[in-house]
């Protein structure tokens, strides 16, 4: 099932996200709907807060075209050596900014079937590791780079937001209006 995905300035993002209890059927489900959503929207990583869900979960197809599913991950090593990528973000579209990372992750998690795994990443696949792994801890992508950027893109997001909600509210009146029109004619109809 597709999911919506949240965008910049919904709380679900800038929220810790807290452990996955138990590794059961629903979480399963909930891992395949993310890799469907990921796919959908062509994405290479999808996080549980960015759809909505505060839980420690992440799901990444990278360059290497292997799905992995992370539960309740915990970074456990980061290289010396940094360097920049430019990244972008399906909760922040069309926005994309040079940030610097370690080069090389250690990471430990959980697997869709609840088995504990180890594993030692570089190049996109670390980047998206620690991409993902931010949204967990309420950071978005453009936190890490220059603050200007970060507030200018918080704003243009906030006026986005603004905009839809006062579109949805003119197109609701309308539809009041127009159903209180044929509530009345029907009225006048059945005299």
């Amino acid at each position: 099932m597709i999911l919506d995905i949240v965008k910049l300035g919904e709380e679900s993002l800038r929220e810790k996200s807290v452990a996955v209890e138990e590794v059961n059927d629903e979480i399963k489900q909930l891992a395949n709907d993310m890799f469907e959503t990921m796919i959908e929207a062509d994405g290479v990583g999808l996080a549980a807060p960015q759809i909505g869900k505060n839980i420690r979960m992440f799901v990444i197809i990278a360059d290497d075209d292997i799905r992995r599913v992370f539960i309740n991950p915990q970074i456990i090593k980061t290289s010396e050596e940094v360097g920049p990528y430019d990244e972008g973000c399906l909760s922040i579209p069309q926005v994309y900014e040079s940030i610097i990372r370690p080069l090389k992750v250690t990471v430990q998690a959980l697997n869709e079937n609840g088995k504990p795994f180890t594993l030692d990443a570089d190049g996109l696949l670390a980047r998206v590791i620690q991409h993902e792994y931010d949204h967990l801890e309420g950071i978005v992508f453009i936190d890490r780079g220059d603050k200007a950027f970060a507030e200018k893109t918080e704003q243009a997001f906030q006026k986005r937001a603004e905009r839809a909600a006062k579109k949805a509210q003119e197109k609701a009146a309308k539809k009041a209006r127009l159903n209180a029109k044929l509530a009345a004619k029907e009225a006048k109809k059945n005299k």
